[in-house]
């Protein structure tokens, strides 16, 4: 009877330290999720803890924008479609001194441009910011700051300063989208 009380002890003491290594295991497993989370999508992953309560959404649905990313196939734009890009946006900025309205609004519109051509699908807003996160995450805010902006300008509750906040905000966005060389390029084109 001792015989078998020990050999039962034993295996309950068994069963607990591999539960133990295991849950141990787990913990590792999610912190090292998380720190990948955290390096990959930077500011993003603290306002997606924000929006969603709880951490553990909040990192399901971040590796859930990555996957769908990873589905699209999105590309670099070329030196040519760079350059292009560049110049249009240079033709907006102008654009702002006599008319700052309409130059959000052909700000927001060429974003979306590159996007497209980028590989970005064009679904509403908060997708798309979501599918930029992924790949541009320390800029995304500003595409949310401007694309706000643009959606109180278009309503007349924007006044010059936040429009002006507005193209700032575009730009850091756009010189990511199409790589900020060509847009040095442009500028030294137009001095």
């Amino acid at each position: 009877m001792n015989t078998t009380l020990g050999l039962v002890g034993l295996i309950v003491l068994v069963a607990l330290v591999l539960g133990v290594i295991w849950v141990a295991r787990q913990k590792r497993r999610q912190h090292a999720r998380t720190q990948e989370l955290r390096e990959q999508f930077g500011p993003e992953y603290e306002r997606a803890v924000s929006v969603y309560g709880e951490q553990r959404e909040a990192e399901h649905e971040l590796v859930a924008r990555k996957a769908r990313v990873e589905q699209l196939h999105i590309k670099s734009l070329s030196s040519e479609q760079s350059m292009r890009y560049a110049r249009q946006w240079r033709d907006v900025q102008a654009q702002f001194v006599d008319d700052p309205e309409q130059a959000i609004a052909e700000a927001d519109r060429l974003v979306v441009e590159v996007m497209q051509a980028r590989g970005y699908p064009m679904v509403e807003f908060e997708q798309r910011a979501a599918d930029v996160s992924v790949d541009h995450p320390d800029v995304v805010e500003h595409y949310r700051a401007a694309h706000h902006i643009a959606v109180r300008s278009a309503r007349a509750e924007a006044d010059t300063e936040d429009l002006r906040q507005a193209m700032v905000h575009y730009r850091s966005l756009f010189d990511e989208l199409i790589d900020a060389r060509a847009t040095m390029e442009v500028r030294n084109e137009a001095a």
